[in-house]
């Protein structure tokens, strides 16, 4: 007979994402997963495969936690300009609080695994397209209230926020100061003006 889990598995996954945003992919071993997550490693390898799959699984968890809770105030339906700003506002707040720098897991994927692995890269891609389509969605809608001029390529001004913001998420976690990052993004969102 089968042994029943006693654990809950999306509060394992919680911790291993948490892991993992600490220390990253390769500063994680099985042992700090097992001990963070408060499971056996029987149990992480017959709930969750090996780490890869396990770490794959904390990405996708981030990107349905984390990223969706940050980007809902972009995604909504009258998000514009405004909502753009608060975005970058936002981030630093959380940032200058972050006592461990933790800064974002995609970004510090990114870094530290896209360069090597493909699939990941891939994954990582999509995530950060997902940031980007939010971006866009809010500068189309400030267009059309006119808070932008028509001199403006949405898609460059996307792809340039989505940019300034993984900057300043690598920044943060050199120099949580909080003027030097509010300064960073006044520049970076004079290109909405």
């Amino acid at each position: 007979m089968a042994r029943h889990k006693e654990f809950d598995r999306k509060e394992a996954l919680e911790k291993a994402m948490e892991t993992f945003w600490c220390y990253g992919y390769e500063g994680t071993s099985i042992q700090v997963l097992v001990k963070n997550m408060g499971i056996n490693r029987g149990s992480l390898y017959d709930t969750f495969g090996d780490k890869r799959a396990l770490f794959q699984a904390a990405i996708a968890h981030y990107d349905q936690t984390v990223v969706k809770d940050a980007i809902a105030r972009l995604e909504a339906p009258n998000a514009s300009k405004s909502a753009i700003i608060d975005h970058f506002y936002t981030l630093i707040d959380r940032a200058v609080t972050d006592v461990q720098r933790r800064g974002c897991l995609i970004t510090n994927t990114a870094v530290e695994l896209c360069p090597h692995d493909p699939d990941t890269a891939t994954r990582i891609a999509t995530n950060l397209k997902r940031i980007e389509r939010a971006f866009y969605q809010a500068l189309v809608r400030a267009k059309e209230k006119g808070e932008l001029s028509d001199k403006h390529d949405l898609n460059a001004l996307a792809n340039f926020l989505t940019c300034t913001l993984q900057g300043l998420r690598v920044t943060s976690k050199v120099n949580p100061d909080r003027e030097v990052l509010r300064s960073i993004a006044q520049v970076a969102l004079s290109v909405l003006d």
